[in-house]
C-alpha cells in the first residue's frame, strides 16, 4: 500500500480528543428488519444519523480542521458537498473558531443549505459536482483557504475509523458490516479499523447504479472518474475516486453491491414501516443491499448496517419514499 493507514492508537486518540464535539452513536438491534428477513439473521444498526450535524461527516471534518496550523485556521477553510460534508465542515469550522466558505451543488436540498448557513458558513452554489470542485480550487488559490476534502486523506480515514472502533466496542460478534459508498471515505476508515480488530469480518460497500465510481475503480485497479452522477442519493454522488480512499477500499473492502434508486425509495418506505425511521436515500443504501443483492450471501449471519446519516426535510422525504 502506497499510503499508510491509521493505526488503532491514532483512531483511539482522535476519538478521545473529539469527545466534546461528537457523540458515541448507538448500535441497536433491528428487530423489524430481522422479522422482515425471517431467515435467522441478526441485524444491528449503527445510528450515525444521530451524530452531530446529522451524519458521520462531523468526525472527519473535525479531524482535519483540528490538525490545521494557526495560520491555516486564520485563513479559513473551504469544502465541496451536496450537503452533508458542507454542514459538517461549517460545524467543525465554528467549533475550531475559524470561517468556512463551502461550495454546494445548486440542486442541494434547501434544508441542507440553511443548515450550513446556521453554522455561519458562506455558501456558494455550483451547477454540478465537477464544477463544484473547480470552484473550490479557485477559492483555495485566491483566498488561501484550506480545502477540507469530503472523502480522501488520512485525517478523514482516522475520523471515519472512529465509527468502526465504536462498532467493535458495541458488538462483540458480527460477521459483516455493510456501508454505503460515495467517495469511499467512510467505508475506507471503517474497514481499516474493523479489520484491525475483527480481521475475519467481511466489509461490504454499497453504491447506486448512477454513482458507481468505486465499482469502476476497483475493477480498473486504479481510481477513475465517471462522466455523470445520476442518483437520488446525492450524498453518494462522488464523481471520481481518489488515491488514498481508493487504496483503503482496495485493501479492506471484501466486496461491493449495487442498488437502484427504486431500491432506495422502496427501502426508505420499509424502514419507516418496520423501524419508524425516516431517512435520506444514502442512509437506506445498506439496508437496500441487505434486502436485495446481499440477502442470500448474508442469510443467517450477524450483520451491522451503518445508517450513515439523514439530513432530509419531510417534503423531500415524502416525495421520494415509497410508503405502503
Amino acid at each position: 500500500m502506497t499510503h499508510s493507514a491509521p493505526n488503532l492508537d491514532a483512531i483511539t486518540q482522535l476519538r478521545a480528543s473529539l469527545a466534546h464535539d461528537i457523540v458515541r452513536t448507538p448500535l441497536m438491534r433491528c428487530a423489524g428488519l430481522e422479522s422482515l428477513l425471517d431467515d435467522g439473521s441478526m441485524v444491528y444498526g449503527k445510528l450515525e444519523f444521530l451524530q452531530r450535524t446529522g451524519t458521520f461527516k462531523a468526525r472527519g471534518a473535525l479531524a482535519v480542521i483540528r490538525g490545521l496550523s494557526r495560520e491555516q485556521l486564520a485563513a479559513g477553510v473551504t469544502a465541496v458537498s451536496a450537503g452533508n460534508h458542507a454542514i459538517a465542515t461549517a460545524f467543525a469550522a465554528k467549533a475550531a473558531g475559524t470561517s468556512a466558505k463551502v461550495v454546494m451543488i445548486a440542486s442541494a436540498n434547501a434544508y441542507r443549505i440553511n443548515a450550513c448557513r446556521s453554522y455561519g458558513a458562506d455558501v456558494v452554489l455550483a451547477d454540478d459536482a465537477h464544477t463544484a470542485f473547480e470552484m473550490a480550487e479557485r477559492i483555495k488559490q485566491q483566498e488561501g483557504r484550506f480545502f477540507v476534502h469530503p472523502f480522501d486523506g488520512e485525517a478523514i480515514a482516522t475520523g471515519t475509523g472512529t465509527v468502526g472502533l465504536e462498532i467493535c466496542e458495541q458488538c462483540d460478534n458480527f460477521d459483516a458490516v455493510v456501508v454505503s459508498v460515495g467517495g469511499g471515505g467512510l467505508i475506507g476508515g471503517i474497514g481499516n479499523a474493523v479489520k484491525q480488530l475483527r480481521p475475519a469480518c467481511e466489509v461490504i460497500g454499497v453504491e447506486t447504479n448512477g454513482a458507481d465510481s468505486m465499482h469502476r475503480s476497483l475493477e480498473a485497479g486504479e481510481p477513475v472518474s465517471i462522466d455523470r452522477v445520476d442518483t437520488i442519493a446525492d450524498s453518494l454522488g462522488a464523481p471520481f475516486a481518489l488515491p488514498y480512499s481508493f487504496e483503503l477500499c482496495q485493501r479492506y473492502v471484501d466486496r461491493m453491491a449495487m442498488v437502484s434508486d427504486l431500491n432506495l425509495q422502496q427501502t426508505m418506505g420499509l424502514l419507516f414501516k418496520h423501524m419508524k425511521l425516516a431517512v435520506e436515500p444514502a442512509c437506506a443504501a445498506s439496508t437496500a443491499a441487505l434486502l436485495g443483492p446481499l440477502r442470500e450471501l448474508l442469510r443467517g449471519k450477524r450483520i451491522v448496517l451503518v445508517f450513515c446519516g439523514s439530513n432530509i426535510d419531510w417534503d423531500t422525504y415524502s416525495k421520494l419514499a415509497i410508503l405502503n
